[in-house]
């Protein structure tokens, strides 16, 4: 039974199996399946006593069609305060994807290095070209928005991707530096901030941008609503932009996108906003205290993560997918394995955060399964160092045929040569720690002409010095105090920073953006109705403008 199980995870290409697949596959009755440290959902929402008057309702649930997208997207809005002209509601965040890719994104993307594997797939599947920015494991993952737009204005792509927090590492970018950033790519087709985890942070106080996108004329902020609400299988997300960009995705959206099941939580909402704000609470807490204990298992490195699970480097000389299936095959405990995300490998685990009661059975799992001597550890004994990088000969594969192969004129361009830039695929043998082979560090990768123009490139950069340090237990990662915040309107240019190109000024006070909004307008005057407060918690900044 258990080689009929793990199959199941050889048989998806970016993606776990689903819960109802590795079920059916156990033989084991429903909702006796394992323990979920795989999929990213909020355990403590809906409350049993939600749960059971959408049970009471379930004959009519299944049984008739539910209301317009429209009318359940007036809801959404009028629970967030939001305008309904600046939203987007779909049938999940991938079909939100899906439709950015299509109807926004021209010839290339930017996207860094591991994420959400959408963002990847997605327009590769359409032939776009997807440039990958490559997160360094020697910089903890994190994301330097400075080097991102030299990389971005040197590949000449046209649409950029920001996660914020990333998936899988938890990584975070503030505010701040998020709306200079965004400002710096207003000369590019489209910029996409994916906060689809951003409930979850605490690491400022209103974390979202959702009103700066309204303002400008080529950002999309991307939103979860199953991961935050703990409800993945109804599949419901949102998207917020200026009323033109939002306009034409909804215009392409079937009129019954959404199930009754979405409509029905949506409309529950108002009245649990006190056990919402406090599920998020509880989540945060547990990922402190995860964390904790975690970074207590010999030669595991915890990452600080803002989002609601956390990823993890096993020790040298494990092997994530022995890892991942001997937890379930032993444990009963289902972690997410990371070697098929595009910049990791299957040294890395993301483990959802959950109860203490569960993590306690995790962290005895893996003792087990890492350092036991009952039926072998999957650490074969002590070992030194952990010169690994994030990259792999199949990474460097992947994104040699991405970045700069994937457009036709470019291919003509590259044939029999290689992508410039990018780091060879070293010989079978050398590396340290896994038996895996690794490359030399990978640099932020040489300009490719867009057209006919030639565009210098910045000096390949060297990888940062230190390993990173385990999470340092039940206190809080430090983060730098943010700036005071502007008044969204009018909006101020932003100051300059190094090392980014010049930046297109934002909107002027007043005057709309292409087919956009004034910040008057979005604060709710000029037909745009402003709805008032409701005592829903916006604990991510939404409706916060003024």
């Amino acid at each position: 039974m258990s080689g009929n199980v793990t199959s199941l995870f050889r048989s998806t290409a970016a993606h776990s199996p689903s819960m109802a697949a590795l079920t059916r596959e156990s033989g084991e009755a429903a909702g006796a399946g394992p323990v979920d440290f795989c999929i990213p959902c909020n355990p403590y929402f809906p409350t049993p006593a939600m749960f059971e008057e959408l049970a009471g309702r379930l004959r009519d649930i299944i049984t008739y069609y539910p209301s317009s997208a429209d009318t359940i997207t007036a809801e959404l809005c009028s629970l967030l305060q939001l305008p309904p002209q600046c939203v987007a509601m779909g049938n999940g965040s991938t079909e939100l994807i899906t439709w950015i890719d299509h109807l926004l994104v021209r010839e290339s993307l930017a996207v860094p290095v591991p994420t959400f594997g959408r963002w990847t797939d997605q327009p590769m599947e359409t032939g776009k070209r997807v440039d990958m920015f490559p997160l360094q494991e020697a910089g903890g993952f994190a994301l330097d928005l400075a080097r991102y737009a030299e990389f971005v204005r040197a590949r000449g792509t046209r649409a950029v991707v920001v996660c914020n927090p990333n998936n899988p590492d938890g990584g975070y970018l503030h505010k701040q530096a998020l709306v200079q950033f965004m400002d710096a790519m207003a000369d590019r087709d489209l910029v996409v901030i994916d906060e689809s985890f951003l409930e979850f942070a605490d690491a400022e106080a209103e974390p979202s941008v959702v009103q700066e996108a309204m303002l400008r004329p080529n950002v999309v902020v991307l939103r979860s609503l199953g991961k935050n609400f703990g409800l993945h299988g109804i599949r419901f997300g949102y998207l917020v932009a200026n009323p033109a960009l939002a306009g034409r995705v909804r215009a392409m959206l079937p009129k019954w996108n959404l199930n009754s099941f979405a409509e029905h939580v949506v409309f529950m909402l108002r009245d649990h906003g006190p056990e919402y704000a406090q599920s998020l609470h509880q989540v945060r807490r547990d990922r402190l205290e995860m964390a904790a204990q975690l970074s207590a298992l010999p030669g595991l490195t915890v990452y600080p993560s803002q989002g609601n699970f956390l990823f993890v480097r096993l020790p040298v000389g494990a092997e994530g997918t022995a890892v991942r299936d001997r937890m379930l095959t032993e444990h009963r405990v289902l972690v997410r394995e990371c070697g098929n995300k595009i910049g990791s490998s299957s040294r890395f685990l993301r483990l959802v955060v959950r109860p203490q009661v569960d993590v306690r059975r995790l962290v005895s799992g893996l003792e087990q399964v890492l350092y036991g001597a009952g039926r072998g550890a999957a650490v074969p004994g002590p070992a030194t160092g952990t010169g690994y990088s994030s990259g792999t000969a199949a990474v460097d594969r992947l994104m040699h045929e991405t970045n700069g192969s994937g457009m036709r004129a470019i291919t003509a361009q590259t044939a029999g040569a290689g992508a410039p830039g990018l780091a060879a695929a070293p010989s079978p043998g050398t590396g340290t720690g896994t038996g895996v082979p690794l490359p030399a560090a990978v640099p932020v990768a040489a300009p490719v002409a867009p057209a006919a123009a030639t565009v210098p490139g910045p000096a390949p950069q060297p990888v940062p010095g230190p390993q990173p340090v385990p999470y340092p237990g039940p206190v809080p990662v430090p983060h730098p105090a943010p700036a005071p915040q502007p008044a969204p309107a009018p909006v101020p240019a932003p100051a300059a920073a190094a090392g980014y190109p010049p930046p297109v000024g934002p909107t002027p006070p007043g005057v709309p953006a292409r087919g956009g909004l004034t910040a008057a307008q979005v604060r709710g005057t000029n037909g745009l109705e402003s709805v008032p407060a409701t005592g829903w918690p916006h604990t991510a900044g939404m409706g916060q403008a003024g």
